[in-house]
């Protein structure tokens, strides 16, 4: 699936440092989990980043992407936005990770992919559409930046994004490009 509207400008998505599920490979999707200590230094040592141009800062309501968020971009505003949570993975939130779904497939009590997408594509669309003098920097999840991948990339999930690295959606022309900075 391919999104036909790209966002307006390019983009950066951060996902959080590590948590303790992803230390112990759980599926923890709406269920809020801490950073690690290792997640923690992840994060403040993206304080030390200088960027290009100008930022502003968008973050996941989880309390992992918004302490990454404050520890990331110290003494700066961070905006919350509910549709940068993670997907709900319904009756498998605190299983193993060997034990998630097919991702197509929709857990009972759960979120649809089909919805997570359209939750993803109107959220980036307007936060994109309401930062046009600075660079979107969305701290957020493995979900939200495998969905970016599926509407706006390569059309598929790829490889699960690595914590607390920065990842640039450039938009040049009709495409979008993913790179790590």
């Amino acid at each position: 699936m391919t999104a036909t509207t790209l966002p307006s400008r390019s983009f950066c998505l951060i996902r959080h440092g590590e948590t303790t599920a992803n230390a112990d490979e759980i599926i923890a999707g709406v269920t809020d989990v801490p950073l690690t200590q290792l997640g923690r230094d992840q994060a403040h040592a993206l304080s030390h980043r200088t960027w290009s141009e100008p930022i502003a800062i968008f973050a996941s309501p989880m309390s992992r992407a918004q302490h990454s968020a404050e520890l990331a971009f110290p003494g700066r505003a961070v905006e919350l936005n509910d549709g940068l949570r993670e997907r709900d993975w319904g009756v498998f939130e605190g299983q193993s990770l060997s034990e998630q779904p097919v991702r197509e497939d929709t857990p009972d009590q759960g979120e649809s992919w089909p919805d997570m997408l359209m939750r993803v594509h109107t959220t980036i669309l307007e936060i994109c559409a309401a930062s046009p003098a600075a660079l979107p920097v969305l701290v957020c999840h493995s979900g939200i930046i495998r969905a970016a991948r599926v509407l706006w990339t390569t059309g598929d999930v790829g490889q699960r994004p690595p914590n607390a690295i920065p990842l640039l959606f450039e938009k040049t022309g009709e495409q979008m490009m993913e790179k790590t900075l």
